[in-house]
């Protein structure tokens, strides 16, 4: 059965669209389709189909309050703590951990601009390949 409405983007608004487009595109591997600084937007595309692109839109505020979604990022291959330090190499920032002692949970990070997101296990973490 196809779907009813399917997500074509998932859009923030930012600050520098461009900038942080090319941390997105470093965190997920998405390609970035638009590079004119002119325009007012920046587009990543993950180049499958029904796969939703990640869209960053220019707005004149700062992010001001938490975010009422967020995205959750299973690493493809090696591990949650991994990737935690590479993306905190890339600007990211940790805003809560919620690791407990049995190697469970996830980490709260924030993008350059303050966007939360949640760097949980991967799946050979979890014992699975999904």
């Amino acid at each position: 059965m196809p779907f009813l409405n399917p997500v074509r983007h998932i859009t923030v608004d930012s600050r520098d669209p461009h900038a942080l487009a090319q941390f997105w595109s470093a965190l997920t591997g998405y390609r970035v389709e638009d590079t004119d600084p002119a325009n007012d937007f920046a587009l990543l595309t993950a180049g499958e189909p029904g796969v939703p692109g990640l869209l960053f839109m220019r707005v004149p505020e700062e992010k001001s309050v938490k975010n009422r979604i967020h995205l959750d990022i299973q690493p493809a291959t090696g591990t949650r703590d991994a990737e935690v330090e590479r993306l905190a190499a890339l600007g990211a920032t940790v805003v809560a951990d919620r690791r407990d002692g049995e190697g469970l949970g996830w980490v709260v990070m924030a993008d350059p601009e303050g966007n939360e997101f949640c760097v949980e296990r991967s799946a050979v973490e979890r014992g699975s390949t999904a």
